[in-house]
């Protein structure tokens, strides 16, 4: 029976990053994958004729350039369109616009505050200051404060330079901000409550905290560190729909010599003689390597995969004790025409990007509270696009594509598991409120996709709908993200590593949990070669 040098648990995109990494240096490496396809949450099917969805994730910013260009991503077909902008709509009828260029971008806040128009350029200039700080620790592992190794001190003293070339105000802002709700933030910048909505949703999205909760400025600033083309902090589509990361990644990894198995549910990571010894597949079939990296995610992974008495109780305390709560939900829809928002002007590119209609922080806190209370918001906030504006390839000519990420959706109502009557309800709550800013939205439906936290779980094996793998709240970021002492990718059993987005740096299309999965493994293999006989010749 063969046995294979990695075997990678999960076809997601981190998973796939990982086994690109390892396969370029010269293993063999399998990747195994429940679904008849890879690519996780960041995937692009059709599910009705001529149309493509982005079934969960949707936009591209945060998957890194350094790994484009290592695995050669855009000769595989990757090209990521920049969007134009996007709008709030109020309900008063006006609209908030924001725009990829600076200019008019200043000119529409200032249409409603010449305050917060001057406020603007503070507020860009002290976040890109916490962007530069931390975007450097993205691609490398963090360190363990209570390691004596030299390797884990020289991280430790990188980062004290880092903080240290602060000032000592600028270091006491970074430390307020990283801790700070997103609307006390922006409270010490803006005046206008449309203007400071537009702000926080990057503060919100993907996770189970509200605008008024401590720790929602440090997820803004996660959902600014991505970039387009060079440009910091820019959005885009990729063309083809998020699946055609998953397909890039997929065919650099083929390229290399790798294998791909679908339609392979694994059912228990097999250890033996104290390390990991391969996984067992849900139909029977054992798949032996020598090393095993799991992409799912740490409950998934050591909660449901893994022998129990193979791990120490603390490690397991701590497992089920990462906060990973679902609080998302995703409405795809077929449109026989563009829907029209009679508030933005004819034509206007605000359409070309996202639109909200969400337009206060009272409005936000209030649909958190709703999930609270174990429902679905009933004024949620919807993150709307219509990437086939820029992709026609995802819709027939005259029709359209729209995705609706919506904030919040628990992963349980009320105490109960969803059902099907609970999932038709939550969908006809989001159309309800795109169709009160779009008058003939509901005539133009061909058909809809609805995903809640159920069934993001069943079919991405996200834990509870999770879309982050675990909230990115301070304390599960860095060295404590997953586990303290744990934090480097590898795990309590020899021989099996994680490489999802419960890692550093976290979730999000970004690539980074699994390229820094894979130098790891790869250090490992040059310090104790005689684990990978395979490998010596290239290591």
């Amino acid at each position: 029976m063969k046995t294979y040098d990695a075997i990678v648990v999960g076809g997601g995109h981190n998973g796939l990053v990982t086994a690109c990494y390892l396969q370029k240096a010269g293993l063999d490496v399998i990747v195994v994958e429940k679904n008849d396809w890879v690519g996780g949450a960041a995937v692009s099917r059709s599910l009705t004729p001529g149309f493509l969805y982005s079934n969960c994730s949707y936009v591209c910013s945060l998957f890194r350039p350094e790994i484009m260009r290592d695995l050669d991503l855009p000769r595989h077909g990757l090209q990521v369109l920049p969007y134009e902008g996007g709008a709030v709509l109020t309900r008063d009828g006006d609209y908030l616009a924001n725009y990829r260029e600076h200019d008019p971008h200043i000119r529409e806040f200032a249409r409603y505050s010449k305050r917060d128009a001057e406020a603007y350029e503070r507020y860009s200039r002290d976040v890109t200051r916490q962007c530069r700080l931390i975007q450097p620790l993205l691609l490398r592992t963090a360190p363990d404060p209570f390691s004596f190794k030299p390797r884990d001190i020289q991280e430790l003293l990188f980062i004290a330079k880092k903080f240290g070339d602060l000032s000592p105000h600028d270091l006491a802002q970074t430390l307020r901000f990283w801790t700070m709700s997103i609307a006390d933030f922006l409270d010490e910048y803006f005046e206008t409550d449309v203007i400071k909505a537009f702000l926080a949703i990057s503060g919100i999205i993907g996770t189970a905290l509200g605008p008024m909760s401590p720790g929602t400025a440090y997820v803004l600033l996660h959902h600014y560190m991505g970039e387009v083309d060079g440009s910091v902090g820019a959005w885009g589509f990729a063309r083809g729909g998020m699946g055609a990361i998953s397909k890039a990644l997929a065919a650099s990894f083929q390229a290399s010599g790798g294998t791909i198995r679908t339609g392979a549910e694994v059912a228990q990571i097999l250890t033996g003689k104290g390390r990991a010894e391969g996984v067992a597949l849900a139909d029977g079939e054992e798949i032996h390597g020598r090393l095993v990296i799991s992409n799912a995610d740490v409950k998934r992974t050591f909660l449901k995969l893994v022998d129990r008495d193979s791990l120490p109780e603390t490690f397991l305390h701590r497992v089920r004790h990462f906060k990973m709560r679902g609080s998302s939900g995703k409405v795809n829809i077929a449109l026989d025409s563009l829907p029209e928002f009679p508030a933005l002007p004819k034509n206007s590119p605000c359409t070309k990007g996202d639109l909200h209609f969400t337009d206060s922080i009272e409005r936000m806190e209030r649909a958190y509270d709703d999930w609270k209370a174990e429902r679905w918001s009933r004024d949620p906030m919807i993150d709307l696009m219509i990437p086939t504006q820029i992709d026609p390839t995802m819709a027939p000519p005259g029709k359209h594509f729209m995705s609706c990420f919506v904030q919040y959706c628990p992963p349980r109502v009320e105490g109960r598991d969803w059902t099907d009557a609970d999932r038709d309800a939550f969908a006809e709550t989001v159309i309800g409120q795109i169709a009160d800013y779009s008058p003939g939205f509901r005539d133009r439906i061909i058909h809809m996709e609805v995903r809640t936290p159920r069934e993001l779980e069943q079919e991405v094996g996200l834990t509870e709908g999770n879309i982050f793998q675990g909230e990115l709240t301070f304390d599960q970021i860095l060295f404590n993200r997953p586990v303290p002492g744990y934090a480097q990718y590898r795990s309590p059993v020899p021989g099996l590593y994680m490489c999802g987005s419960s890692t550093h740096p976290g979730g999000g299309v970004m690539g980074a949990p699994g390229r820094n999965a894979a130098a790891e493994i790869l250090r490992d293999l040059k310090r104790h070669p005689k684990e990978m006989s395979a490998a010596h010749d290239v290591l």
